[in-house]
């Protein structure tokens, strides 16, 4: 469960960094609200998966999970770059939050 709960984690990361970005530094009401929300559901999330699962693997793999998803919904969504070295680096983040979790005994 502790694994679930952390893409829970890592995806609600991807709803407030997409929101902050469209919150203009907080001087938009709606986006700025789903950033603060998402937030505290994130960091719930990420607290309950510590529970179990070690820190540094549950911090890095959230990142990596709210990374990638923010690489992805940016490219796909707001017109970022989808060039073949980000998509590398990308797949680099993924094989690492792979390997935590497959060596993280959990």
């Amino acid at each position: 469960m502790a694994w679930l709960y952390l893409v829970i984690a890592g995806v609600f990361e991807v709803v407030w960094a997409i929101s902050l970005k469209f919150s203009n530094g907080f001087t938009r009401l709606v986006p700025s609200v789903i950033t603060v929300t998402g937030m505290i559901i994130s960091f719930y999330f990420l607290a309950v998966a510590t529970k179990t699962l070690p820190i540094g693997t549950a911090y890095a793999a959230w990142t990596g999970i709210g990374a990638v998803g923010a690489i992805i919904v940016g490219t796909l969504f707001l017109n970022e770059p989808a060039s073949l070295t980000r998509i590398l680096f990308m797949i680099l983040i993924l094989v690492g939050v792979l390997g935590l979790k497959f060596t993280s005994g959990h």
